[in-house]
């Protein structure tokens, strides 16, 4: 055990203070341009694995070394403990608003009154998006983020700086020859599809979903724990400069203004342009609002400023908006509209999804007349029945949602919705899990609304491994009604193959071959090939090596399956539904009668006093010299338990290439992670490698 211990091991305490300093100072610069990279030009020249792997790098030697971190280190992007409150921060120059055009007349009168008091024919706009985010002010001293603070109402806002340094593209530190202050004005946003994925997470966690990314953007700033903050994907771009030193030589434009603060590594738009005219005014506008559901991020109009400061200063200001700005708005993306009904639609992973049924409303240049509401607990929290007044939201490629409800206008006949006790498709019960939030159609291997995906998933390679049984063909033989349930796999004739699309004598003889060869299998791959919820590759060899045989499996009781490596409440409950299932039963029962089996002797086998015994590992990412499969085989054989997930329980996890949120998770609980060549030597000291 001694060799595997110093595999294990840490970095030695010995390393001279000097080079471990220096080493800082490089992972500090490394680190930033990884960022810049990532979020400034989408251009990252490293996997997110060697990123992780040089952030924990360099917070083990900021631990070590705390008195030499320095405040613009990049791992002050994960957060802080918690404040108190947010305190509040005077502008040192007011943070103004924008008036509004909200069509192509209004902004013409904007134009032409500019025209008037300038004396001028043709004047020269920076045009940029507006983006649908929330407006903050960040404050450098000596190239070094200070402060942030939101704009609140313009005179006054809260201190946010911990919160914003967590966000990644906000540089901590400035490049170049910067002023020795600079107040920097942007908006803070959160992408599209991040926002999806963010509010999709939270509704499998029962937790709050934002109306939007506005909305998503703005709380996530004013959170008094950083460490949340850190976790929502936000980014910044900023729009202008606000305070700047006597000592600043900036452009005489706010375009070149703004190029100049990308040089010193402050993100911008990439959609900014200069207009020289009107029409060139008038012509972005037009385009920017036809990509603007291309776009990553939400934006709700488009800014046009007076391109020159020295005019700017000229024109002015009136009240709480200067006269050399503007935002010419696009149409609402939001719209009031009543709610008729709800159906329930069955997805292609039997997630069982409430649609509404709304009086067709114009949304964005769109007629919508059916809009997402997630599920029940969305339903729930926004207490919205049959009848109400709603409003409802579209952006871009999203589906519309319903984001809230008026209330006041609720009619005396409102109906209250409720989830339906049987699939509207195959009938199958429906399942929700006590702490899920989406409910799911038990009927999987023989509902039509899944059965495309039941069978790809069937014949994939981890699990019947059906050569030549690809996507294209099963949806073929789907939509022809051959394959109605999982056994017409193997009633398949020749003659049918041969009517099918690009399916000649030779590929029909070979497909036929391929799936009779896939009779002989293992419990594991026919226990993963059911597509029984939660239960990957490695839960389905613990169940193999657990019970051994199929029908114990099938006759287990809730304490039976938990007494299994890898298996939880969650697993443990979708299994007893599974197995539950008239249908699953059948089809099952069919499978072995079509001539599928396996031999009990090849279930895996786990020795006690392996070298391994006790201890638990998670292999994540690609691996270049072996398949995840074969890995795990080889540490079971060394008594290791193979789990799929990472907790505070895990001795140590196995990261190859493009390793992901397991990899994260290891190093924020500080589990060992073994390389792929760590992985190599040590089954190789253990002589388990063929």
């Amino acid at each position: 055990m001694a060799e595997q211990n110093d595999l294990f091991g840490s970095m030695s305490d010995g390393d001279k203070r000097a080079t471990d300093l220096a080493r800082m100072q490089q992972l500090m610069s490394l680190i930033n341009r990884y960022n810049h990279e990532y979020y400034n030009h989408d251009a990252p020249t490293v996997t997110d694995a060697e990123y992780d792997a040089r952030l924990r790098e360099l917070q083990q030697l900021e631990q070590r070394y705390p008195e030499a971190a320095s405040p613009d280190s990049p791992t002050q992007k994960v957060g802080a403990e918690p404040q108190s409150a947010l305190t509040t921060v005077t502008h040192e120059r007011p943070m103004l608003s924008l008036d509004n055009a909200m069509n192509v007349d209004e902004f013409r009168d904007f134009y032409t009154r500019l025209q008037k008091l300038s004396g001028e024919t043709d004047i020269t706009l920076a045009c940029e998006p507006k983006l649908d985010g929330a407006a903050v002010s960040l404050l450098f001293v000596d190239g070094v983020l200070q402060r942030a603070a939101t704009r609140g109402d313009g005179q006054r806002g809260e201190d946010i700086t911990a919160n914003v340094r967590t966000i990644k593209n906000v540089p901590l530190r400035l490049s170049g020859d910067v002023p020795a202050r600079l107040e920097v004005r942007g908006e803070v946003f959160m992408p599209l599809a991040a926002f999806a994925a963010f509010n999709e997470r939270a509704l499998q966690n029962n937790e709050k979903v934002f109306a939007n990314p506005r909305n998503a953007a703005a709380g996530s700033l004013r959170q008094l724990d950083s460490r949340i903050s850190a976790k929502r994907p936000l980014q910044f771009c900023a729009y202008g400069v606000g305070v700047v030193s006597d000592d600043a030589q900036l452009p005489a434009t706010h375009s070149a203004s703004l190029q100049q603060l990308a040089e010193w590594g402050i993100p911008i738009s990439e959609e900014l342009v200069v207009a020289s005219n009107l029409v060139e005014a008038e012509a972005f506008y037009a385009s920017l609002m036809e990509k603007r559901h291309r776009l990553r991020y939400e934006i709700d109009g488009t800014v046009f400023k007076v391109d020159d400061f020295a005019l700017q200063e000229t024109l002015g200001f009136v009240a709480r908006a200067p006269r050399w700005a503007v935002a010419f708005k696009f149409p609402a993306v939001e719209q009031m509209t009543r709610l008729l009904g709800v159906d329930f639609q069955v997805g292609r992973t039997g997630a069982i999804t409430p649609v509404a049924r709304l009086e067709p409303v114009h949304v964005a240049g769109v007629t919508v007349s059916n809009a997402t509401l997630h599920n029940m607990d969305e339903i729930a929290r926004l207490d919205v029945r049959i009848g109400d007044t709603v409003i409802v939201r579209r952006a871009g490629d999203v589906i519309p949602q319903i984001v809230s409800v008026v209330h006041e206008q609720r009619p005396a006949h409102a109906e209250r919705i409720e989830l339906p006790l049987v699939c509207p498709v195959c009938a199958s019960h429906i399942e929700r899990i006590d702490g899920e939030a989406v409910a799911r159609c038990t009927g999987g291997l023989v509902c039509s609304a899944q059965r495309k995906e039941a069978v790809k998933h069937f014949a994939s390679r981890k699990a019947m491994d059906i050569d030549g049984l690809g996507d294209k063909l099963i949806e073929q033989l789907v939509e022809a009604d051959l394959i109605q349930s999982l056994d017409d796999i193997y009633h398949l004739r020749y003659d049918d193959l041969l009517g099918l699309e690009r399916m000649a004598d030779k590929s029909a003889n070979k497909l036929l071959n391929a799936i009779e060869q896939s009779k002989h299998t293992t419990l594991a791959r026919f226990l993963y090939a059911l597509g029984i919820r939660e239960v990957g590759v490695v839960t389905a060899q613990n169940l193999a090596a657990h019970f051994v045989v199929l029908e114990k499996i099938r006759e287990a009781s809730l304490d039976d399956l938990l007494a299994v490596s890898d298996v939880g409440q969650i697993v443990a409950q979708h299994l007893l539904h599974f197995f539950a299932e008239p249908h699953n039963k059948t089809v099952i029962d069919q499978l072995l009668a079509a001539g599928v089996y396996w031999d009990v002797d090849d279930a895996p086998t786990v020795v006690d006093d392996a070298p391994l015994s006790g201890q638990t590992a998670v292999i994540t990412g690609t691996l270049s010299q072996m398949s995840r499969d074969q890995a795990s085989a080889y540490l079971q054989q060394l008594g290791a338990k193979v789990t799929g997930s990472v907790s505070a329980k895990t001795d140590f996890l196995v990261a190859g290439e493009k390793a992901g949120s397991k990899l994260n998770k290891a190093q924020q609980l500080g589990v060992r992670v073994l390389a792929e060549e760590d992985l190599l030597t040590l089954l190789a000291q253990y002589q388990v490698l063929p």
